[in-house]
């Protein structure tokens, strides 16, 4: 099973464009920072992964507020089928609050 769930913020956001089939997509770098267990080690993460919502799910998206915590659904997918670099794609969000 590929399920992707994060907790992130909307760092950046490209212009909603349009495939050549007329599908509604837009690309975003989401920023998600936080301190996670390893081995009994508290450890601070912080990383940008590239995003994308197409279809319904963009409209939402193009919205969203930049820079509010949000949680996000979705799977993980090869950026291009000759690319190892992987992008999210969201397929639904809400606003994150820590006591959800």
């Amino acid at each position: 099973m590929n399920q992707f769930r994060l907790i992130a913020s909307i760092a950046e956001r490209d212009v909603l464009r349009y495939t050549p089939a007329g599908l509604p997509i837009v690309s975003a770098k989401l920023m998600h920072v936080s301190e996670q267990i390893e081995a009994g080690i508290p450890r601070q993460i912080e990383f940008e992964i590239f995003a994308v919502a197409a279809g319904e799910i963009s409209g939402r998206f193009n919205r969203a507020e930049l820079g509010v915590m949000l949680a996000f659904t979705g799977f993980l997918a090869r950026k291009n089928r000759n690319s190892k670099s992987l992008v999210f794609h969201v397929t639904d969000f809400e606003t994150y609050s820590p006591d959800h």
